[in-house]
């Protein structure tokens, strides 16, 4: 494979999820990963016959963005939810009703996998527009065993023919079914004998997630959704915190979870086991917009206590309809007080350690070489603008 050569860049390293800048930086690529990166100066060898050059003309560059949590693959919409909602319906009101995850199954059940790769690529490839080149996507929409792989089939297929790494993860702890209404012990054990096995098995996940929340899983019924996916070798991963307070963070931190996503009710010892166990904190603006929360997550008591903040788009019909990355970056800014260096490693170093992966997110020797240039010079200019900032290019390659 060519090297590739970027030249004339002010580029925002990422390294140590720091944000740092090298001002007329240039950066070596060989075989996809980043070789040398420093002031153009000092660049050990400029351009040689074959080389891809890219000359960013002294614009910012940033590493390929990362949305570490969404639920991208699924079918229908749910804007009569949007209506009830502005009506006064709650999320546990519509929920409770059969609306809600229930009527997204219905709809993704329903569908073939030539409909969901259809729809979902064009969710996807709207993210890539805005220069993501990781997206973690998510089941959690067919809720049996049939279903659930279809979607992680659908998932891990979207990735051909386009230049992003795709992660999947299993939420098939995401709601009760219908046909296991009353029976949610039952459905938990389908998941954790059954669906878990085969799609570990399959090889169509990376990770496992649960909903531990009063209208979802109990933390007891959670506890056995991990310890499946820890027998099969799974990283585990948990939707804690978001309409209670049922200390699903330490839970997640108990099972050193790669990531504790939503947080907008854990408490301060919550915080401090996060910070222990290394496990990242996900925040997610978009649902906490779109459902009108008033309650922020705790981010002055992890920024105290160290604990790594990612942000995501939360992708998904009911709560986050948005494919905007830069848009939730505005979002984490103007709603939840971060800084745009915070947005920025939200979106790079934090949302890759958010996925367990250690070879992206920062443009530093021995990273992936995948990388975005910007109509922009400052990273508050990525966060800035609420709609209709495009990179100029994005430098990225398939996973492999």
């Amino acid at each position: 494979m060519a090297r590739t050569l970027l030249v004339n860049a002010r580029i925002a390293t990422m390294r140590g999820g720091r944000y740092s800048t090298i001002d007329d930086g240039a950066m070596i690529a060989e075989g996809g990963v980043v070789s040398w990166v420093g002031p153009r100066e000092l660049a050990p060898t400029l351009k040689r016959a074959g080389d891809e050059v890219v000359d960013a003309k002294g614009a910012l560059v940033t590493p390929g963005l990362i949305d570490c949590h969404t639920h991208l693959v699924y079918a229908g919409n749910r804007a009569r939810e949007f209506e009830m909602r502005l009506g006064g319906a709650s999320y546990e009101d519509i929920a409770r009703a059969g609306g809600g995850i229930l009527s997204t199954v219905k709809a993704t059940r329903a569908a073939s996998e030539a409909q969901l790769a259809r729809e979902s690529g064009s969710r996807l490839d709207a993210m890539l527009s805005e220069g993501v080149t990781t997206v973690e996507i998510k089941s959690g929409y067919g809720l049996d065993v049939e279903n659930e792989l279809k979607c992680l089939r659908v998932a891990r297929g979207l990735a051909e023919g386009r230049k992003v790494t795709i992660t999947t993860t299993l939420l098939g702890a995401h709601a009760v079914p219908p046909e296991f209404k009353g029976r949610a012990d039952d459905y938990v054990s389908l998941v954790c004998e059954e669906l878990i096995p085969q799609a570990a098995k399959a090889g169509l996940a990376d990770a496992v997630d649960a909903f531990c929340e009063g209208i979802g899983f109990s933390p007891q019924q959670t506890r056995r959704v991990f310890d499946a996916a820890r027998t099969h070798g799974l990283k585990v991963k948990l939707h804690a915190d978001q309409l209670s307070n049922l200390h699903g963070a330490a839970l997640a931190a108990e099972y050193h979870a790669v990531s504790a996503d939503h947080l907008e009710h854990t408490d301060l010892a919550g915080v401090k086991r996060l910070a222990a166990a290394g496990t990242v904190a996900v925040l997610l603006p978009g649902a906490f917009y779109f459902l009108r929360e008033s309650k922020v997550p705790p981010v002055v008591a992890l920024r105290a206590e160290g604990v790594p903040m990612a942000i995501a788009t939360d992708c998904n019909p009911g709560t986050s309809p948005s494919t905007s990355i830069l848009n939730t970056m505005n979002m984490a800014c103007t709603l939840f007080r971060l800084t745009p260096e915070e947005a920025l490693a939200g979106v790079t170093m934090h949302a890759a350690r958010a996925l367990g992966l250690q070879d992206r997110g920062a443009l530093e020797p021995g990273k992936r070489a995948d990388f975005v240039v910007w109509d922009a010079t400052d990273p508050a200019e990525l966060a800035w603008t609420i709609a209709g900032r495009k990179p100029l290019s994005v430098i990225a390659r398939p996973r492999g």
